[in-house]
């Protein structure tokens, strides 16, 4: 086997040039694919009996891709949404070697004619007012852990911010000074948006600002976790299901509820839409 179809040359420079260079792919981005070819390599070495770095790119064929993606969905019960962004990465991979290595042309085009699944449309949760009021209030606000979560928790309801967006805020993401305070979220593929703070939510990050002592214009993350580390994403959905544990017996409706960070998000876009917000002023 000549060396050009040697698997590790190809990755190296589909991270290196591809994703960061040529796509100026967002961390996020990179962290996922890269998760979703470390899963492949470690399946394909394992059904080949192969050490890792023996694989070549023939190895990566139709068939073993297809049965990873069998696997995803039957023994690590992915869904079909996880199973399609696994695929996603992968396609994105072969596209780069069909691009990079003429010889490989054949190996990929069999691996991008593998189609995305179809997925049955679940319908959208959302709560309502008082159930999200209920959440927001749950924490205990006597506690440094229970301001921080009251904070949090306002902010995913007031912002509509995915989780991710909400996380990677910095302060120096922040306007509260102004007369009408605002945020800078950083959203998936660099899309970027500002959007506007309530007074309620702006006391709330004042206030959690002022107890860590960090000015409004430090690039240090906003809500850490018990080690004063950025807070991340299995944090956040940590901090919104204590609170729903908290709020089930006020509030027993939201036991039977799929409670996560980004229903938050559902049930501020059904809030606007409500209120007469027209449906593209939403998504945007």
């Amino acid at each position: 086997m000549s060396e050009h179809l040697l698997l590790a040359p190809l990755l190296e420079s589909y991270f290196r040039r591809r994703l960061t260079k040529q796509r100026n792919a967002t961390p996020a981005t990179v962290s996922s694919y890269r998760d979703a070819l470390r899963m492949l390599i470690l399946f394909a070495a394992d059904r080949l009996r192969k050490k890792p770095a023996a694989l070549a790119l023939e190895d990566l064929d139709r068939d073993l891709v297809l049965a990873f993606l069998d696997e995803l969905e039957e023994k690590r019960n992915n869904c079909v949404a996880t199973r399609n962004a696994r695929l996603a990465a992968i396609r994105s991979f072969f596209h780069h070697v069909a691009a990079a290595d003429p010889a490989s042309f054949g190996v990929a085009q069999r691996v991008l004619s593998i189609p995305i699944k179809r997925a049955h449309i679940e319908v959208t949760h959302h709560l309502t007012k008082a159930e999200v009021d209920t959440l927001i209030a749950a924490p205990d606000p006597k506690t440094p852990r229970g301001r921080r979560d009251r904070a949090f928790l306002l902010f995913l309801a007031r912002t509509g911010a995915r989780d991710s967006e909400a996380t990677g805020v910095n302060a120096n993401d922040l306007q509260l000074e102004r007369s009408h305070p605002q945020v800078l979220l950083r959203g998936k593929g660099r899309r970027d948006r500002v959007v506007p703070i309530p007074k309620d939510l702006a006391r709330a990050l004042t206030t959690l600002l002022g107890e860590r002592g960090i000015t409004h214009h430090e690039p240090r993350p906003i809500f850490v976790g018990a080690r004063n580390e950025r807070l991340t994403r299995f944090g956040a959905t940590h901090i919104v299901r204590r609170a729903a544990a908290e709020a089930v017996p006020i509030r027993p409706a939201l036991a039977d509820k799929p409670i996560s960070p980004h229903i938050f998000r559902h049930s501020l876009a059904i809030k606007l839409l409500q209120s007469g917000v027209d449906l593209l002023t939403i998504q945007a």
